[in-house]
C-alpha cells in the first residue's frame, strides 16, 4: 500500500480556445521606446508615455474634454454629415466607407465641433479625429469649419483648431479642394473680428489642412514629433531628386525653421492655451477698420469736397 494517494488522478488539460493571457488588452506597447504601458496610467497622462514621453494618437471626444473647464463643452453642428454628391467608387462605393467610419469610430463626421469655456474665456473649439476616414476633409467638414468660424465672430468667442488629417478627401474631388478656400475666407473674418484664432497641429496633419487654415492661426503650435507637411517626403524626395534632411517635417523641424510658434507636450497643452488666451482675448475689443472711413460728397471732379472747417481756415489765412 502506497503512502501517498492522488486525490484527482488525472490533471485536467485547460481547451485551446481558453488558452489566453489573462493582460490581454490590459497593456500597450510604446513604439518609440518598446516599454509596456498599462493602459489605465496611459489614460491618465493623456495617452503619452511616460517613458519616452512618444505621443499615441488621440480621439476628438477626449481632446474637447481635457481642453475644456471641467470637462463641460456643448456639441454643435452635429446634424452637418458628408453625402456623396458624386457617387463615387473606388474599392468599395464612398456611401459604404462613410457608413464604415461612423460605426468603428463613433463618430458623425471628421470633425466635431465644440462650445464651452477655457480658462474662463468663451471658446468655440474644433477636434478633428483620424479614425474617421484619415481626419480628411470633405465638405462637411469644411462647413462644420466654416459654422465654428461664424459662430465665433457672432458670439465674440476664441477658435481653437485641432487639426490631425490626412488632406483633402479624394472621394468629393473638387468639392473638397473649394473647402481650403471657404475656411481660409472665415478666418479673415475672425481676424476684422480681432478675435484670437490658435492652431493646435497634431500627427498627423498634411495635405490640404495643411495648406489652408492648419496654419492661418494667431498663433500656431503643435505636439511633438507630429508629422506636418503638405507632400509625403517620399514624393518631394522623388520630385526634387535629393535626400531630405533628418527630421524633415517633424514639428521640432518646423519650429527650427520659423513655422511654428512653440511646441507644446500634450500634457501641458490645456495651460499654454489658457495663457495665450490671457495675452491674445479681450471680449471687449471691437472692430475699427485700419483706415477711416472717406467723408461723403465730393466736387465733381474725382476729388473730396473740403469740410466747412477747413474753408474757414482757409479763407482767415488769406485775409
Amino acid at each position: 500500500m502506497s503512502w501517498f494517494r492522488r486525490k484527482n488522478q488525472r490533471i485536467e488539460s485547460v481547451p485551446a480556445d481558453e488558452r489566453r493571457v489573462k493582460t490581454e488588452g490590459v497593456f500597450e506597447k510604446c513604439r518609440e521606446c518598446g516599454a509596456a504601458l498599462y493602459k489605465r496610467e496611459l489614460e491618465e497622462s493623456y495617452q503619452v508615455c511616460p517613458h519616452c514621453g512618444r505621443h499615441f494618437r488621440l480621439d476628438a471626444r477626449t481632446r474637447l474634454a481635457i481642453l475644456f473647464d471641467e470637462g463641460q463643452y456643448e456639441e454643435l453642428d452635429a446634424e452637418v454629415v458628408s453625402s456623396d454628391p458624386l457617387e463615387f467608387v473606388d474599392t468599395k462605393p464612398y456611401k459604404q466607407r462613410l457608413e464604415h467610419a461612423r460605426r468603428t469610430s463613433g463618430l458623425p463626421e471628421a470633425v466635431l465641433n465644440a462650445r464651452g469655456r477655457v480658462g474662463g474665456y468663451p471658446a468655440l473649439v474644433a477636434a478633428m479625429d483620424f479614425r474617421f476616414l484619415g481626419g480628411s476633409m470633405g465638405s462637411a467638414v469644411g462647413e462644420k469649419i466654416t459654422r465654428l468660424v461664424e459662430r465665433a465672430v457672432r458670439e465674440r468667442g476664441a477658435v481653437v483648431i485641432f487639426s490631425q488629417s490626412g488632406g483633402a478627401r479624394m472621394q468629393e474631388g473638387t468639392l473638397s479642394l473649394m473647402q481650403m478656400a471657404k475656411v481660409a475666407a472665415a478666418l479673415a473674418l475672425l481676424g476684422e473680428a480681432r478675435l484670437p484664432y490658435i492652431s493646435v497641429m497634431t500627427d498627423p496633419t498634411t495635405g490640404g489642412v495643411t495648406a489652408s487654415f492648419a496654419m492661418l492661426g494667431d498663433l500656431n503650435i503643435a505636439e511633438p514629433k507630429a508629422l506636418i507637411g503638405f507632400a509625403g517626403p517620399r514624393v518631394i524626395e522623388q520630385t526634387i531628386r535629393q535626400k531630405l534632411p533628418e527630421n524633415f517635417q517633424t514639428a521640432e523641424f518646423l519650429l527650427e525653421h520659423g513655422m511654428l510658434d512653440a511646441v507644446v507636450d500634450r500634457r501641458e497643452m490645456r495651460d499654454f492655451i489658457v495663457r495665450a488666451l490671457d495675452f491674445m482675448f479681450n471680449p471687449e475689443v471691437q472692430f475699427k477698420p485700419l483706415k477711416a472711413a472717406l467723408p461723403q460728397g465730393g466736387n465733381g471732379d474725382g476729388g473730396l469736397s473740403e469740410s466747412p472747417e477747413a474753408k474757414t481756415s482757409k479763407a482767415e489765412a488769406q485775409s
